[in-house]
């Protein structure tokens, strides 16, 4: 059995845009459904601990039409966090960073993410981010100084797909900024779900349709690394 961190932003609100964002249904239950099934423990944090503000958008019929995931929500799954400068990262064998538009706000720069994401990675463990969830990698730096996706493949959340509007409000385009850095990739638009290994360690997925293939992704590495 391996034990996954999931990282949920702790939620962000723009009152003077009239906008609130958070982390994204799916992209916490997809994959926590298929790691609990194949045996795993998946353990909450974020950065404020305590019940984490989800993004009520990706409750509408076009993101989860059969109301599964709020369904999932409901249930009291994710009204528990632990704050992340509690988290302990040599506990844990995975780091799963959930999209959302809220990862942009308080996940992207946050140095404690940043040290367990870099723990993790250095002891062989696997560092996923889903969507937006990539932001925080652009700025996990490695001791030689370069971001730890520096030349690598990677995908997210591309410009052309963002709400309109959207992007004049946001603190910063993930696409702009991991193309910065990284080998960013979005893949095939009319495809429903993609998701790119930039090394044996780092797995990045691109939207909330993929993140069914995430948890596939974590449940296949996890396997053959046992």
């Amino acid at each position: 059995m391996a034990k996954i961190l999931a990282v949920l932003s702790s939620g962000y609100k723009d009152e003077a845009n009239n906008y609130e964002t958070g982390w994204w249904g799916e992209e916490l239950f997809a994959p926590l459904h298929a790691l609990e099934e194949a045996g795993h423990q998946v353990d909450l944090a974020s950065p404020l601990g305590g019940k984490p503000v989800v993004d009520q958008t990706s409750f509408l019929p076009e993101y989860d039409p059969e109301e599964t995931f709020k369904a999932l929500y409901e249930t009291g799954r994710a009204d528990e966090t632990q704050k992340l400068a509690d988290a302990d990262p040599k506990e844990y064998d995975v780091v799963l960073i959930v999209g959302g538009h809220g990862a942009m706000y308080d996940l992207a720069k946050n140095e404690d993410l940043h040290r367990i994401i870099n723990t993790i990675y250095d002891n062989g463990g696997i560092v996923a981010a889903e969507c937006h969830g990539p932001a925080p990698l652009i700025w996990t730096i490695r001791p030689d100084g370069s971001s730890i996706i520096a030349g690598k493949e990677v995908t997210g959340y591309p410009d052309e797909i963002e709400p309109e509007g959207l992007l004049d409000i946001l603190p910063f385009s993930l696409e702009q900024e991991m193309t910065k850095v990284a080998d960013y990739e979005k893949g095939d638009l009319d495809k429903p779900a993609h998701a790119v290994w930039a090394d044996k360690q780092i797995v990045t997925s691109r939207d909330p349709f993929s993140s069914k293939l995430m948890g596939e992704e974590l449940v296949k590495a996890l396997k053959e690394a046992n």
